[in-house]
């Protein structure tokens, strides 16, 4: 009996509607399907008398979804993918994005295209596109104490009503650099569009492989973003008095002290979304940000001269 799962957003009435009716068809087909929330991927945030908040990256898989599924629908915006990411990418599981939120920059499809969306990938009328996600570690001494799956980036940063960050920063085998600045970001090509986009990184076309740091506020003009090989590991270490703040994919983090070393690799695990048409990056990119629209507006409500 082949096998399916859902991932929905059980805070929207209209995702967990659907993921009834979505279980409902494929059972009826023969498909044994396994249901699960996107907070099963959430991370939680430590607190301050207890920074350690680690959950293993390969334990938080919902039960019955593993490698012998097919695939996955995953109901919800933006922040319900980045969560079906941390659960299933570790079993190389491939998602069908269905957009129930607002943005929807990573979701494949629409709700009202959902009925002809999952009659293709039941005829194996899709590819699938891997994007590459990040392992983020913090260390005290050798010991490690929390990790976490990245498709976007992560982000160390000052607490509220802080002074400015310090950074020593090593990329692979280069010397180290130091940075000052209210935070660092390592991002992904995928993450490019995100946090790091409005803090003036580059877009990164999502095949490539590289990341990239970005200063978050630097006090210094010499500090920008910087493109590199995604074979090279990151290693942070903190030159403040002060604890800093921790957050991968804007969900979920650690407190990070004075000693310790956060590091930063690509994963093992790459995250698989269905496409039912060839990717178009820079048509996601103007349908979704308005990169590349004309300099004056054509509405096709206006006869133009």
């Amino acid at each position: 009996m082949p096998k399916a799962g859902i991932i929905y957003n059980d805070i929207k009435p209209a995702a967990c509607r659907i993921a009834e009716e979505i279980k409902d068809k494929l059972s009826s087909r023969g498909w044994e399907v396994h249901l699960a929330t996107g907070i099963g991927g959430i991370l939680g945030y430590s607190s301050p008398s207890g920074p350690v908040c680690n959950t293993p990256i390969d334990s938080l898989n919902p039960p019955g979804f593993d490698r012998d599924m097919t695939f996955a629908v995953v109901l919800g915006g933006d922040g319900t993918v980045l969560s079906a990411c941390r659960q299933l990418a570790p079993y190389g599981i491939p998602l069908l994005t269905v957009n129930t939120g607002h943005l929807g920059f990573l979701t494949e499809t629409y709700v009202n295209q959902l009925p002809q969306a999952l009659e293709a990938v039941l005829s194996d009328l899709y590819h699938v596109e891997e994007r590459s996600t990040l392992r983020v570690q913090l260390f005290r001494d050798k010991y490690l104490l929390w990790e976490a799956l990245s498709l976007n980036e992560m982000v160390i940063h000052r607490e509220p009503l802080t002074s400015m960050c310090h950074f020593e920063v090593e990329i692979g085998r280069h010397a180290p650099v130091d940075i000052a600045a209210d935070g660092l970001i390592i991002s992904t090509p995928t993450g490019s569009t995100a946090y790091s986009l409005s803090a003036g990184g580059p877009v990164i076309t999502p095949g490539v492989p590289v990341l990239q740091l970005v200063p978050i506020c630097p006090h210094s003009l010499a500090s920008r973003a910087l493109v590199f090989a995604n074979s090279e590991p990151v290693t942070i270490f903190p030159a403040n008095t002060n604890r800093l703040v921790m957050v991968v994919d804007g969900n979920g983090g650690c407190y990070v002290l004075p000693d310790d070393r956060v590091r930063i690799e690509r994963s093992p695990f790459n995250a698989r979304f269905i496409r039912l048409q060839p990717p178009e990056f820079f048509h996601i990119l103007r349908e979704k940000l308005g990169w590349g629209l004309p300099h004056i507006a054509k509405p096709t409500s206006v006869e133009l001269p």
